[in-house]
């Protein structure tokens, strides 16, 4: 196979799947059907584009031959409800979808992958599976579970959506918005995925996954209503995605440890990610000054990190903005992990002591998350208790589960072992783990 043919496979497989998926279940609701004849489709491509060559309209190819492919399988299977024989009636070997349904088609898929009646496991790898068009292989690796694992659990959850009846649509209008921040939480959970993977084995950052997750909520986000309370929140998600990815490269280091955001190099940010987020959040915070609403959990997280990538340096960092958009956070979405963040910024803002007076009052709360104890040893350290401060270090070593984050933690712990002077700062990114 040529290298224009695999790319032209690779980019159709990326702008057209979730179409394909989508228009697939809509017509024969069934998400086995459209997942399957899909996928044999791209394998056909595979086969028959090398030879025949690229088709003028490869996502229409792709389209009618899986569409194809779904008839001759109920054909085969003489599998025959009520809608699946309505599909069949109607077939004349052609989709024949109404171009204008397809978005709405793709919102549909993604809400009823996402449908509270799932677990958020269930939600997270069929959002990636079906909407997504990771493998069972590349879900179950990114989640640290065997692969036969991970097929059960998508079989699973296919057949509970059958089971219930889950319908195929997006949710009523005054459904809208608790079912809305469900489908912006899992894509969020993804981020985070591939932001910090799980697992000291695997690779400490999944590029894969956040591109993904950045390519759905950009999806979503197109597809709500505009000037809606939801496009709102999916805006504030994606530009926190995007500030957050334009850090990528300067995360970590050549030798594989996490580098803090006040010790990356801004030079090697990525500059078109950060001003598109950037102009997203201006965006919003232009409506909310003209009355349009307020700034709600994703649109604060993402201000934050726009007070990040608008410094030039870590030591312009404007702290007593920080610390007031984290009082907004807690007023709408108190938890320890927001206070802890915040706890951070006063210490930067204010003094060490004051953030560690914060942090050792959330010790009931964290003592089993590491971020918890790895803030405590910094602070611990800048106050001048190195004792603690180690045994805290430790504390979040056998806690981390990331082998960038081991390594850096590791280094810091052998710095102040060693009585190696630390830089004097540190920098919440704005991102709860």
């Amino acid at each position: 196979m040529t290298s224009d043919v695999a790319a032209a496979i690779s980019r159709t497989h990326r702008e057209e799947w979730a179409r394909v998926v989508a228009g697939l279940a809509r017509r024969f609701g069934d998400l086995d059907i459209a997942e399957e004849t899909a996928a044999e489709a791209f394998a056909i491509a595979v086969e028959r584009w090398p030879a025949d060559g690229i088709p003028p309209n490869p996502g229409a190819w792709i389209t009618t031959t899986a569409y194809r492919k779904a008839i001759d399988r109920l054909r085969r299977e003489a599998r025959r409800d009520e809608l699946q024989q309505e599909a069949f009636m109607l077939a004349d070997d052609s989709p024949a979808d109404d171009v204008g349904a397809v978005e709405d088609d793709r919102l549909r898929l993604v809400f009823t992958c996402c449908h509270p009646a799932l677990s958020i496991q269930a939600r997270v790898a069929l959002t990636l599976r079906i909407v997504g068009g990771l493998t069972v292989t590349e879900i179950a690796h990114a989640f640290l579970v065997q692969e036969t694992t991970m097929g059960q659990r998508l079989s699973r959850a296919k057949a509970k959506i059958k089971a219930a009846r889950i319908p195929f649509r997006v949710p009523d209008q005054q459904d809208l918005p608790e079912r809305a921040d469900g489908v912006l939480a899992v894509l969020y959970l993804i981020f985070n995925e591939g932001y910090l993977a799980t697992g000291r084995e695997s690779d400490p950052l999944r590029p894969d996954l956040t591109a993904e997750a950045i390519r759905l909520t950009r999806l979503v986000r197109d597809l709500l209503p505009a000037g809606s309370a939801e496009r709102a929140e999916a805006t504030g998600l994606l530009a926190l995605m995007l500030l957050t990815e334009a850090r990528a490269d300067a995360r970590v280091s050549p030798d594989g440890e996490l580098v803090r955001l006040d010790e990356q190099d801004r030079g090697a940010w990525d500059r078109a990610l950060v001003d598109e987020g950037l102009s997203l959040v201006d965006e919003r915070m232009d409506a909310v000054a003209r009355g349009d609403g307020r700034l709600e959990r994703y649109q604060i997280l993402s201000a934050i990190n726009a007070v990040h990538a608008s410094a030039p340096r870590a030591r312009d960092t404007d702290w007593a903005r920080i610390v007031a958009l984290y009082g907004e956070l807690e007023r709408i979405d108190p938890n320890p992990i927001v206070t802890l963040n915040k706890a951070i910024a006063v210490s930067e803002f204010d003094s060490p002591e004051v953030g560690l007076a914060m942090i050792e009052r959330l010790a009931g709360a964290l003592d089993g998350h590491h971020a918890f104890h790895a803030t405590r040893a910094e602070l611990l350290r800048r106050v001048g208790r190195s004792a603690d401060a180690l045994t805290a270090y430790e504390r979040a070593i056998a806690l981390a589960g990331n082998s960038a984050e081991v390594a850096h933690l590791d280094r810091r712990r052998g710095q102040l072992a060693s009585q190696v002077p630390f830089p004097e700062t540190f920098s919440t990114q704005g991102e709860p783990s």
